[in-house]
């Protein structure tokens, strides 16, 4: 027993606290949800916070993490799906916007880039590093092996991979864009990455 919890309240204190910033966090953002908001609908007293996570951004971050887990075989079906380099570059990137685009929880950071701001300034420059690399392993073996097979051009497969994640940065350029123009760009921008890429 830890802090007067049992194992098992631990657990459900937890959980509660994930549920009610995925909740809040989608709806409102990191900066307007208060501790009290997280810890009053799950019994707590805001000071008891901090017996579970370090801080609101630590919060944000393990909802990620397990947000990014539940998506991943849907991200990386079109790999799978798709012989074809092209077809499978189109697929992953036009599921990967469209799911920044309309989850509550991974718009709502894109959105406030203030708040993508706080939770980079709760990494070091090696977990920054190591995060990146880390979304980067995920599809990195079908690059390699594209590569290998003469599939994709590129100085390396890491710079090509590097190439296809950079296209999620379009969304934080929506409004630069225009909104009446930017579905039609970014589904330009998508076809043209994946030809370009391919051989």
């Amino acid at each position: 027993m830890s802090g007067g919890f049992s194992d098992a309240e631990r657990e459900r204190i937890r959980e509660g606290l994930v549920a009610e910033g995925r909740e809040l966090f989608s709806r409102y953002g990191l900066s307007k949800t208060t501790l009290a908001d997280l810890t009053d609908p799950v019994g707590i007293a805001t000071s008891t916070f901090y017996q579970f996570f370090d801080s609101k951004e630590a919060l944000y971050l393990e909802i990620l993490d397990r947000e990014g887990e539940k998506l991943l075989p849907q991200m990386l079906a079109p790999f799978e799906e798709h012989d074809d380099p092209e077809d499978a570059i189109v697929g992953f990137l036009t599921t990967l916007l469209d799911e920044i685009e309309t989850n509550p929880l991974v718009r709502q950071l894109v959105i406030e880039t203030d708040e993508l701001d706080r939770l980079r300034e709760h990494h070091t420059g090696t977990e920054l590093r190591e995060e990146r690399e880390r979304s980067l392993a995920y599809f990195l073996p079908y690059v390699e092996a594209w590569y290998e097979a003469g599939q994709v051009e590129g100085p390396s497969p890491e710079v090509v991979a590097n190439a296809i994640r950079s296209v999620s940065f379009l969304t934080l350029h929506r409004e630069d864009i225009g909104r009446d123009r930017y579905r039609e760009t970014r589904d330009l921008v998508i076809r043209a990455v994946a030809k370009g890429l391919t051989a």
